[in-house]
């Protein structure tokens, strides 16, 4: 009879491990907007942004000189386009500012600075639902023959989850499996 319980605990892991896919082992990837440089007149945003992929629960990271420089986040793309500042979501003035991506959809961010915007520092970001990294590169593909005429934001993050989250999957499996052990027994 224990060992039945024993087969049965075994299967019960096995089975919730699958039915997950890895849906509880999900990564969170930081993006620090223009790496090195930071948010910076000098940064090439668009180079920085090129095959890259922003997913639901990622964080971007404004870095910059606060007495110099602050960021604007913009409702529409016409006032992305247009460095219009006059209606803003949000102004970022910290000079380290974290910013979670919790939902679809297109976020735009632009310099304070109207001749700093117009020479290029905006951002905009598509944030993509999580998923594979093979459904993201099929997105970006797809996205980069429908441009608007200005950087796409599309990041790639890392393609595996990092080695706490593997860890953390990993312990949560063993812990169910223990306990399922420990009740047969």
């Amino acid at each position: 009879m224990a060992g039945l319980k024993n087969s049965v605990a075994v299967a019960l892991v096995m089975i919730v491990s699958m039915s997950l896919e890895g849906k509880w082992v999900g990564a969170q990837v930081h993006h620090v907007v223009g790496g090195d440089r930071g948010w910076d007149p000098a940064t090439n945003l668009s180079s920085w942004c090129s095959g890259r992929i922003f997913r639901v629960g990622d964080k971007i990271w404004f870095t910059y000189s606060a007495g110099l420089e602050s960021i604007v986040e913009v409702k529409q793309q016409d006032e992305y386009l247009s460095c219009d500042t006059s209606n803003p979501i949000r102004m970022y003035t910290d000079g380290l500012d974290s910013i979670s991506l919790d939902g679809e959809g297109i976020r735009y961010f632009v310099s304070s600075k109207p001749d700093s915007c117009k020479n290029g520092l905006k951002l905009h970001v598509e944030v993509l639902p999580q998923g594979t990294p093979d459904d993201f590169q099929k997105i970006a593909a797809s996205e980069s023959k429908a441009s608007y005429g200005y950087a796409s934001a599309l990041a790639s993050g890392p393609t595996t989850p990092s080695g706490s989250a593997h860890l953390i999957g990993s312990s949560i499996l063993l812990a169910l499996g223990f306990l399922c052990y420990a009740i047969g027994a």
